[in-house]
């Protein structure tokens, strides 16, 4: 197999709130000798938000971040759900609705870009499983996860809608989602099954709702813990914020001691591939994974 070279849209949240997620996933490319282009020149993706006040301007917004990957000739990956909604729903809409599109590239040509539809978008969770692979992942494990019980959580954004999933992404049913589920089990876990896994975990409603928020976020994390979950993974870093850092006003909420570390996926793929917690940075989080990154430095050691 030749050498996976993607274009990286690393998205706001990974930059500022959640800079272990872009420090992991940086650490398990190096080590699966996956080359990621960072698109550095690349602006938000709109964050659900913009496309609420301004379709127009987010759909120019995002064929903008578009002809950066195409610049390079290379599929775009995100690493983030919402972002990966956004920007592969904006690709979706310009390449099937030409009057849109010309709209659109009529006001790209004011900065000298055109948007030619020329690449595709995957979260890096799909590149992982579908380029590849998860039988040559399993040959890179060193360290499996076979001490913990792993909860999934989708969350909403990178299943739904089911349209961007029919010819791709392992046709990935948003009712029963299976990629993450898998990952786990390649990697040497053992998933936990849970009625949340694939619900909103509250976090476009933290400013607005915080009472809604907080419930469903405590409500996942709950569902979690109450299946013997002994930590939780999400491909979200907007997922990973509020399981994490909301983690306490949502046990307030609840009324019940909740206490569950939450990874991003590329740590816990780290993780299995002996990669130092550190680089991957598990010390990071607001929930300890003191006991999680504990077996992570005896794998280090080992492989010393």
């Amino acid at each position: 197999m030749s050498k996976l070279r993607y274009a990286l849209f690393v998205g706001c949240t990974p930059k500022g709130s959640t800079p272990e997620l872009l420090l992991s996933t940086r650490a398990i490319a190096k080590a699966l000798d996956i080359e990621l282009v960072e698109l550095n020149a690349a602006s938000c993706c709109g964050a659900s938000h913009l496309q609420d006040y301004d379709d127009f301007l987010a759909m120019t917004l995002n064929a903008r971040n578009l002809c950066y990957a195409e610049k390079e000739g290379l599929q775009m990956v995100t690493i983030c759900n919402t972002c990966q909604l956004n920007v592969g729903m904006a690709d979706v809409r310009l390449k099937s609705d030409e009057k849109l599109r010309n709209n659109v590239n009529e006001k790209l040509d004011e900065i000298g870009m055109q948007y030619k539809g020329e690449t595709k978008v995957k979260h890096f969770l799909y590149a992982l499983l579908e380029d590849y692979g998860l039988e040559k992942l399993k040959e890179k494990v060193v360290k499996p996860l076979s001490e913990f019980n792993i909860a999934p959580f989708y969350g909403c954004h990178n299943i739904r809608p089911s349209e961007l999933h029919e010819e791709a992404n392992l046709h990935e049913n948003a009712y029963v989602p299976t990629s993450l589920d898998n990952l786990i089990v390649a990697l040497g876990g053992q998933t936990v099954d849970y009625e949340e896994k694939n619900k909103c975990c509250g976090f476009h409603a933290d400013l607005q709702a915080p009472h809604t928020a907080h419930t469903l976020t405590g409500n996942a994390l709950l569902g979690a813990k109450d299946s013997s979950a002994d930590w939780m993974v999400t491909p979200c870093p907007l997922c990973h914020l509020n399981l994490d850092a909301q983690q306490k006003p949502a046990a307030k909420e609840l009324g019940r001691a909740i206490n569950l570390p939450v990874l991003h996926l590329p740590q816990m793929v780290g993780l299995a591939l002996g990669i130092d917690p550190v680089e991957l940075g598990l010390d990071k989080h607001v929930i300890s994974a003191t006991h999680i990154t504990e077996i992570g430095r005896a794998s280090c050691r080992e492989r010393v």
